[in-house]
């Protein structure tokens, strides 16, 4: 049996960190959904700015809606919902079947909101009416990001919580839902709002791997996973959470991001292996999706007490590393870079914008 039917047979939702038109057009998002049991899909500005920079599958919409008016971050969003309204079509029926659970597509505000609470939330409630059913907005977890997730969870606007990197942000970013809900139940709404909680796990190892020795190599990327896994386990069974049940409610999700093995000399699936868990998320980008594919069943589950996460985190910090203000530092530093990649997309649409206007203007002339 492939390691991707195995995770996805023993609970764990397998979705595809990568989204572009030609991924759409070739049949291929089509094929993964068949074959390796990709049962939905995230995307970020740099996968966008990626997709758009390197292929020409985007310019004839590009010049539709130039001839509309349609220009920069308005022209972008038109572009990425066009998008994830077909994956989300292709995901439809798994939606259907699951009840909500399975089947979302992903897309993200404007990362240069990352730290204005008002305007995320005004976006995030746009950006979901706009688009379909199994629409995920992802909204970061950061200090200014907790209450517009708040806000929009008791709007009914299903989220992605993007940009967690440590135990302490998941709570956090796990209250501010369970607020929401709870507010919906008092406000007498139904209060069943789907969330998912995006814990970035590689960066960790990329972050470290010049400042501690040799043996904790790859590790600290997996221990600290383990320790949230162990903090949500214990968070989703509270009393707070079991009373929103019983109303209706629905569990948030962790799911893992940024999974794919940055280290040649480690394996291609390092993060898939550590942190298969029934009732997550792993999202892949597509070289990790195919090498799990190349691999047979796995053998073992995250424990929900965390297993050797804190001897493993107590190495760490005798040599020198402290994870609370490393966790701020990367969450930052994501924030940051997600800001430059969507800058460098807006360049890019820019630069194609007045390339394709000069085009169609020689061409009416």
């Amino acid at each position: 049996m492939k390691a991707t039917k195995w995770l996805h047979d023993n609970g764990q939702s397998i979705w595809l960190d990568n989204i572009t038109r030609t991924l759409l057009d070739s049949g291929t998002l089509q094929k993964y959904i068949e074959d390796l049991s990709v049962t939905g899909l995230t995307s970020n500005p740099t996968i966008f700015d990626h997709a758009i920079r390197n292929s020409a599958a985007y310019d004839s919409a590009i010049c539709e809606k130039l001839q509309v008016g349609k220009m920069g971050e308005a022209l972008f969003f038109e572009l990425a919902l066009e998008d994830l309204s077909r994956a989300a079509e292709l995901f439809d029926p798994i939606h259907k079947k699951t009840n909500g659970i399975d089947g979302w597509v992903s897309l993200e505000v404007s990362p240069l909101l990352a730290h204005d609470t008002a305007r995320t939330l005004a976006a995030a409630q746009d950006l979901s009416d706009r688009g379909p059913d199994n629409l995920f907005i992802k909204i970061p977890g950061t200090k200014q990001g907790l209450p517009a997730i708040e806000e929009a969870i008791f709007a009914g606007v299903p989220i992605n919580i993007t940009l967690l990197f440590s135990r302490e942000q998941y709570l956090a970013a796990n209250e501010a839902v369970l607020r929401g809900i709870e507010r919906r139940i008092s406000a007498g709404l139904n209060p069943n709002v789907t969330s998912v909680a995006s814990v970035f796990v590689s960066r960790w190892d990329v972050a470290v791997a010049h400042k501690v020795s040799e043996k904790l190599h790859n590790q600290l990327g997996v221990a600290i996973g383990k320790r949230i896994y162990k903090a949500a386990s214990g968070v989703l069974s509270s009393p707070r959470w079991l009373r929103a049940y019983n109303q209706g409610a629905r569990p948030q999700r962790l799911l893992w991001a940024s999974t794919g093995t940055k280290d040649p000399a480690a394996s291609d699936i390092l993060y898939v292996k550590a942190l298969a868990a029934p009732f997550t998320v792993n999202t892949m980008p597509e070289a990790t999706l195919k090498a799990v594919a190349t691999h047979n069943e796995l053998d073992e589950f995250l424990p929900t007490d965390g297993g050797d996460s804190e001897e493993v985190l107590s190495q760490f910090a005798r040599e020198g590393i402290d994870i609370d203000r490393l966790a701020d530092e990367l969450q930052n530093e994501g924030t940051e870079s997600f800001v430059k990649s969507w800058n460098d997309l807006m360049a890019v649409i820019s630069s194609k914008c007045a390339s394709l206007d000069k085009s169609i203007t020689l061409k009416a002339s």
